[in-house]
């Protein structure tokens, strides 16, 4: 496991690549190419490490194929068996040898050859609109070269570990636009704290058990709650199974948070329900609203843990949290 030392010098390599976008983009556009060049070239490597094993696994079982047709095959299995895909033949590492004039409409064909669900977070961080104002400055070559080789791979970085990380770009993506990040960090050692004063625990008879944040971030109080509670079980083969029945719901209001919480939670295949909205708003049912989605009546948690962003202003929509008051949610 990597060291706190070590995760702040992969932060300082990645942030690196901020550099080269001085003098093109303000300070608070880096976050809107590097956060989710990270998170798509973390995707790949997960993609990277269980095509590898595939494809042992299919030259063994037909050895006479060709090349071409291990290739077909090896696809197909991505797209029916694993819990996401790309059925394109590109990679970040093949777009960058490509020539530099076909380098944008072949990232677009890359991008647009994902399964819906990561599709679905590449558009949550708007990064088609990104993609254009990278080719227009001239720096889109030199970005995608610079991730192309990163090992942001589960071997490598666990997802606590690349939530260290991210929260460590974030905060200097802050600093260096001359704002408050806006938002709380809180420390893996307050969560557990957390968890141990709400005297959570799993049954060892193996019942479900649901734990809600309604100010989720990027999914770290949950993982590490989530952890926590699994470290609990002694049982190697109890704890594989109440991994699948400890259930993740969340809520995230920012869309560069919510698709970072979505990549990650589907990366290690947590059972997970994750919503892009506003907590503090009932949702009226609207595909583009933007409130509440888990405060339904027959929404039921366990447990509830969060830190809320105590430092942010509600009078946008404070009368529209303030009919509440008319919900079961009302101050008692």
């Amino acid at each position: 496991m990597l060291n706190k030392e070590k995760l702040n010098n992969l932060a300082q390599e990645i942030w690196k690549s901020a550099e080269s976008l001085r003098g093109k983009f303000k300070a608070y556009d880096y976050q809107n190419i590097v956060l989710p060049m990270i998170t798509i070239r973390r995707i790949e490597c997960v993609l990277e490490t269980w095509r590898n094993q595939e494809r042992a696994t299919i030259e063994q079982k037909f050895p006479g194929d060709t090349p071409e047709q291990i290739q077909e095959r090896l696809k197909k299995r991505e797209k029916s068996s694993f819990r996401f895909w790309n059925s394109s033949d590109w990679t970040l590492k093949h777009l960058s040898d490509e020539a530099p004039q076909l380098l944008e409409e072949n990232f677009r064909e890359y991008l647009k050859a994902f399964s819906p669900n990561i599709e679905s977070i590449i558009d949550h961080f708007n990064f088609r609109e990104t993609l254009g104002k990278l080719k227009k400055s001239g720096r889109l070559a030199t970005i995608v070269e610079q991730y192309a080789g990163e090992d942001l791979s589960l071997d490598r970085l666990s997802n606590l570990e690349m939530g260290y990380v991210y929260e460590e770009l974030l905060r200097r993506f802050s600093e260096q636009s001359g704002e408050e990040a806006g938002e709380h960090f809180t420390p893996r050692e307050v969560i557990r704290l957390m968890v141990e004063l709400l005297n959570i625990h799993f049954n060892q008879d193996l019942e479900s058990l649901a734990i809600y944040d309604p100010a989720c971030g990027r999914g770290g109080m949950l993982s590490v709650a989530k952890t926590q509670l699994l470290d609990q079980i002694e049982d190697t083969q109890k704890r594989q199974i109440a991994e699948k029945l400890i259930t993740l719901y969340g809520q995230e209001l920012q869309p560069h948070n919510f698709a970072i919480c979505q990549a990650e939670m589907l990366l290690k295949e947590d059972q997970s329900f994750i919503y892009l909205g506003n907590s503090l708003i009932p949702y009226n049912g609207n595909r583009d609203d933007k409130g509440d989605q888990l405060n339904k009546e027959e929404d039921r948690f366990d447990y509830m843990l969060s830190n809320p962003p105590f430092g942010v202003t509600w009078s946008d929509y404070k009368s529209q949290a303030e009919k509440f008051n008319t919900s079961r949610n009302a101050a008692q």
